[in-house]
């Protein structure tokens, strides 16, 4: 009896010697093999791959989408349009341009609600929360915009630039205008339609096949790349770019009511010594002029983004340049409408015509869309900013407007 009891202790003093040499021999194994080796570097550099655009992370889905069709959702009942811009590029007048047509549900920067709440919060906090307010938007779920307003009561009268949204003040939710008619909406003719409550005015989006949100406060590309791979969205993206010297000019005319939106950019840590100004007479030029910095950097980070990007959000992107869009307009816009599975109706190609061949450069209301003379507007940086200005902004905007062929 004692001898079997000793052989067993035997047995599992040498399984467990065996054991013991077999772990050093496994981790041995791990270092080497390929397969273990790839899964620890994925875990380890998690972070890196979503810095480079998340383009790793997955390649299955990349695969999947490059047997889509060339033009992204063609085919799909809903196309959804996001408008990818900064302050002062012309912005207001592409996105007019959208809700000018009978098929679009168009909003005007719904995130400007966000913004005007979470202020003085820095915008790179913030553009997590607007992707997803994007993606809420986008689905017709408005009531995301209660988070932000101050009463709970939420009606058309609260959304942000509803005096000029064709749905809102065109049948049904109002009687003032016909959504197939084309032509600005007049804001004191708007003003009197009746505030309905959200839930009419989500039933009427999802009526649209096309849904177009234009915003100036997403200030990285990469933010929208979740809601392109979104299967339920494979949202479409338009940039536009514009002269960066035509567009500091803009925002030195506006630039009192740009401060807040230039201290909301310039607040990151990285940017916080550029709100110290000790002159307080030139904190508004100072402000304005650092963000024009801020938008360039931006810029660029997109123009790199978008040449690395893989074929499934290439298909899905176009960059426009402001110049083009107002020198040749229905060209243009053919190519836009295009792109986001719309007609080019004949009486739209009459309103960009007339919008783009006005007899003066801006109305004195520098929000205030209207018709304009492009190449008045276009050049109009020339006469307007010193040869120091110019300097300034040729200096930190170098590499993009190389980029973008602005010479």
């Amino acid at each position: 009896m004692k001898t079997k009891l000793q052989r067993k202790y035997l047995i599992l003093i040498i399984g467990y010697s065996v054991m013991l040499l077999f772990i050093p021999y496994m981790l041995d194994y791990g270092k080497t093999d390929p397969r273990f080796k790839s899964g620890l570097q994925k875990q380890r550099c998690s972070v890196l791959e979503n810095s480079m655009g998340m383009w790793n992370i997955e390649e299955k889905a990349s695969n999947e989408t490059d047997v889509a069709e060339e033009y992204g959702n063609r085919g799909k009942t809903k196309t959804f349009i996001y408008l990818h811009a900064t302050w002062r590029t012309g912005s207001s007048f592409l996105g007019e341009l959208f809700n000018q047509h009978p098929d679009v549900f168009y909003l005007y920067e719904p995130m400007w609600h966000m913004w005007q709440t979470l202020y003085p919060g820095d915008a790179e906090s913030l553009q997590g929360a607007l992707r997803d307010m994007l993606g809420s938007l986008f689905r017709c779920d408005f009531s995301v915009l209660k988070l932000y307003m101050a009463s709970p009561n939420l009606t058309t009268a609260s959304i942000f630039g509803w005096k000029k949204n064709k749905v809102i003040c065109s049948e049904p939710l109002c009687s003032a205008y016909k959504k197939d008619e084309i032509g600005l909406i007049d804001e004191a003719v708007c003003q009197k339609c009746p505030a309905m409550d959200i839930k009419s005015l989500e039933r009427e989006c999802k009526k649209y096949p096309v849904i177009v949100i234009k915003d100036v406060r997403v200030l990285d590309l990469g933010v929208l790349v979740p809601l392109m791979q979104n299967p339920s969205l494979n949202l479409q993206v338009i940039q536009l770019f514009r002269d960066p010297r035509a567009v500091h000019n803009s925002r030195l005319k506006s630039k009192q009511a740009l401060v807040r939106e230039s201290i909301q950019v310039l607040r990151s840590k990285q940017r916080a010594k550029r709100l110290v100004v000790p002159n307080r007479s030139q904190r508004a030029d100072s402000y304005v002029s650092s963000a024009m910095e801020v938008i360039c950097e931006s810029w660029l980070k997109d123009l790199l983004f978008i040449r690395s990007a893989p074929q499934w959000v290439t298909r899905n992107y176009i960059r426009l340049r402001y110049e083009d869009l107002v020198l040749q307009p229905v060209k243009q816009l053919q190519s836009l409408f295009r792109f986001s599975n719309l007609t080019l109706l004949p009486a739209i190609g009459d309103f960009v015509l007339n919008m783009t061949q006005g007899d003066k450069y801006s109305s004195d209301k520098p929000f205030l869309i209207s018709s304009r003379d492009a190449k008045e507007a276009i050049h109009a940086w020339r006469e307007r900013l010193s040869v120091e200005q110019i300097r300034q902004v040729e200096a930190y905007c170098s590499e993009v407007m190389s980029l973008l062929a602005y010479h």
